[in-house]
């Protein structure tokens, strides 16, 4: 993860340059996830979850674990949004697209088990919030277990632990559902 100053930025001009392009990167990483078929981009995700926090606005951000934990909870929401229009009825939700030149058995996540996804995290935030950060920034950000502990401020142990204990619960809420 690229050293960001640690000191109150006064607006969100003096961190998106120094964040643009690990954003960038991150949001790649997670696009590249998504099932065949996605139209929305890396960089297009970026650009949108920038627009959510405020644009060019005078946000004020405390550091950079703050930064990012808003980065993905933008770029969640983006991607929650996205499938839940999809899905709906009048844009051939009820149709799913099969691209047959990059078809992969190796499934990703379709919208409903992004929505499923989505609604469980929301449940696990109620119960135990640090957890539901260190998902979102897993997850929905594509942080290393690494670098969410860093923006978390927890060791590397501790966010495994933290993260192992939240699959297995998320997990479980989607089997319920």
């Amino acid at each position: 993860m690229s050293k960001v100053r640690e000191e109150k930025f006064s607006s969100a001009n003096e961190i998106l340059p120094l964040v643009y392009e690990e954003l960038r990167k991150l949001a790649a990483q997670k696009m590249s996830r998504e099932a065949p078929g996605q139209t929305l981009q890396a960089t297009a995700l970026v650009h949108e979850a920038w627009l959510r926090l405020g644009g060019d606005e005078e946000a004020k951000w405390q550091n950079r674990a703050h930064f990012f934990a808003a980065a993905a909870e933008a770029m969640r929401r983006i991607l929650i949004d996205n499938a839940r229009r999809k899905k709906a009825l009048r844009h051939g939700g009820e149709f799913e697209r099969v691209d047959l030149e990059g078809l992969d058995l190796a499934a990703n996540m379709d919208n409903d088990q992004v929505l499923a996804l989505h609604e469980a995290l929301d449940r696990l935030a109620n119960q135990d919030t640090a957890k539901a950060e260190l998902v979102k920034l897993r997850f929905f950000a594509g942080l290393t277990i690494e670098q969410a502990a860093e923006v978390l401020g927890l060791s590397t142990p501790t966010a495994k632990r933290h993260w192992a204990y939240a699959r297995a619960w998320l997990y479980r809420e989607i089997q319920k559902g």
